[in-house]
């Protein structure tokens, strides 16, 4: 089991040193959450000590406070509606490079800012990757308020939704938006754009762990215990 996780933590450390050594001098970049990430902001810590100038956008208060303790300067989308790169991880990745995310209940957030980059980097170890999408729940931010008639429609579009509960905490996990996030386990997803479009669509729901928009401009870095392989959009296959 030791070597099962030593060899998983190998996996990601590889994943996020490689999307640090692909930031550039100057570059604003978003900061994802995670713990594939911080071995990415671990990565960028020694590289601003050697002289690399760079400004995050964290994803998360976590982010942030990693972020600070790396010395990394922050600043926010207000500030740079456009970024240059951003990192993050995924739950899920299929051929097509779309993903699931959400585990850590920052995907609205981590949305926002990949989509505001002219580049996105995913940084996963290779249990990641699937054929299709769906073995993980699609996590669903929920304004509390209309939580109620979500969860009904949501059961409608054909999934078990279930409002997340607090690890060492009564009631629901609330997001940094102060949002409830509702887990939603499908049979499988045969369409994952026309879902997210679908869950999108209900008030009430902010934003779901579905990312099928940004095929584009993602690149998927791939790590194992002794490789690291990277994957884009030129890689899909029709």
């Amino acid at each position: 089991m030791e070597k099962k996780a030593e060899s998983l933590e190998r996996a990601k450390r590889a994943a996020g040193y490689q999307a640090a050594d692909m930031i550039e001098d100057g570059m604003v970049v978003g900061l994802g959450t995670g713990s594939t990430v911080y071995f990415t902001i671990e990565r960028l810590s020694e590289r601003v000590r050697d002289g690399l100038t760079i400004t995050g956008i964290p994803t998360s208060f976590q982010t942030a406070v990693r972020a600070r303790a790396a010395n990394i300067p922050l600043t926010t989308l207000d500030e740079n509606p456009v970024i240059d790169i951003a990192v993050d991880g995924a739950d899920e990745v299929d051929p097509k490079l779309r993903l699931i995310k959400g585990r850590g209940a920052a995907h609205l957030r981590e949305k926002c800012v990949a989509a505001a980059a002219k580049r996105f980097l995913v940084v996963v170890d290779e249990k990641k990757l699937v054929e299709q999408l769906g073995a993980a729940p699609v996590p669903v931010e929920v304004l509390p308020f209309a939580v109620m008639p979500v969860l009904a429609q949501l059961r409608r579009l054909g999934c078990e939704p279930v409002i997340r509960e607090g690890v060492k905490k009564d009631g629901p996990v609330i997001t940094d938006n102060g949002n409830f996030v509702v887990d939603c386990t499908f049979p499988a997803i045969a369409h994952p754009e026309r879902l997210e479009e679908a869950l999108d669509g209900i008030p009430g729901v902010i934003g779901s762990g579905l990312f099928c928009g940004l095929v584009a401009r993602t690149t998927v870095i791939v790590g194992s215990a002794k490789k690291v392989n990277i994957l884009s959009s030129a890689d899909i296959i029709a």
